[in-house]
């Protein structure tokens, strides 16, 4: 398998992605756990402006935890950005500032998965270790034709054992990247462009012509919508007041909006918990937030309030001015409906969680 396919990478595959050039343990660990669940289109701004701002590993730890989350906001599956942040001093100080080329010693960091750690050495060291991320998933299945959804325990294996035995000894770095280029470019999840993929002699889906029922697909179960009510709470000097998120769960270290079930009253609300008094809420938009396990119905109202004590400062919140929001890491619903608000491009704002 791997030398038509190193053939073919020579040729088509993508070989000027910003993390190879130049090709840095640093730089290769930062893009994959940024492509983690991310297209490479969407992380290739991301991974430039982590860069400019974070340039090595020692800049990485030295960083507040909201400039690293706000660098991250749009991207989502915010708990990358907190591991990522949590290796970086990890490596600092227990491995002197220099990654470890070491696949176990990798796995045993923070946000570093099998695959990770594997795509990590392979590239960034040249060592022959396969990784197994959802293209190559997908371009195993279908070539020895392996029945069964990938993420079962015994599927999963088949695979990684297939993985390892078609993993070359040399030119490592470049396999690793043009098997994943082939599943992204060529061994596409619909409409697969067999006629050019350099693996079709002896594809086994395709010479059944059974390409397009692998890999197999998890059964669908219905997806649960949440409905909430997200307050946007200003007052007459037109602040904006935000609550960061506990550091796991849900937007983990985020600023968020207040936000209330869809039954309760905001008002009553504000005032139970912030010992606010609010003018008669206005409504601002209304979307769905789509999550890989349920999706939140969002209603977002506006309400101009006035303090009627001190108890704001129990809250794990603040007021925040206008020209104060682009400095903060925010959820991305509360990113989209404070451009809403304000009429301006809060810079966190993007289309993927």
């Amino acid at each position: 398998m791997s030398q038509p396919l190193l053939q073919w990478y020579a040729l088509y595959g993508r070989n000027n992605l910003p993390w190879q050039l130049p090709r840095t343990p640093y730089r290769v660990w930062i893009s994959e756990i940024m492509l983690q669940q991310t297209q490479v289109q969407t992380v290739i701004p991301y991974f430039e402006r982590f860069m400019q701002r974070f340039p090595n590993i020692n800049a990485l730890a030295k960083a507040h935890d909201d400039e690293v989350l706000s660098l991250w906001s749009g991207l989502g599956y915010y708990s990358r950005a907190r591991n990522l942040h949590q290796t970086a001093k990890i490596v600092m100080q227990s491995h002197g500032g220099v990654l470890p080329d070491d696949y176990q010693l990798l796995k045993e960091l923070p946000g570093i998965g099998p695959s990770t750690a594997a795509a990590i050495v392979s590239q960034a060291f040249n060592q022959p270790v396969a990784i197994l991320d959802g293209n190559v998933k997908r371009v195993l299945t279908r070539f020895f034709m392996i029945k069964g959804y990938p993420e079962q325990a015994q599927v999963k294996k088949t695979l990684w054992e297939l993985a390892n035995s078609c993993m070359p000894q040399e030119n490592c770095a470049d396999y690793t990247q043009a098997i994943m280029d082939l599943g992204a470019m060529c061994c596409t999840p619909k409409n697969p462009n067999c006629p050019n993929c350099p693996l079709q002699n002896n594809c086994l889906a395709l010479k059944y012509e059974e390409q397009h029922l692998y890999p197999t697909k998890k059964v669908k179960k219905t997806i649960p919508v949440q409905n909430q009510q997200f307050l946007v709470l200003y007052n007459e000097q037109d602040s904006i007041y935000l609550e960061k998120r506990p550091p796991v769960g849900l937007w983990g270290g985020l600023w968020c909006l207040p936000s209330v079930d869809e039954e309760d009253c905001p008002l009553d609300f504000i005032r139970l918990n912030y010992d606010l008094s609010g003018e008669p809420p206005r409504q601002l938009m209304t979307f769905k937030h789509r999550f890989s396990h349920f999706h939140l119905q969002i209603n977002a109202l506006s309400i101009k309030t006035k303090a009627l004590g001190n108890t704001l400062s129990e809250k794990q919140g603040q007021w925040f001015a206008k020209e104060q929001i682009n400095s903060l890491g925010l959820a991305q619903p509360t990113s989209k409906i404070l451009t809403f608000h304000y009429n301006i491009d809060v810079k966190n704002e993007c289309s993927v969680r």
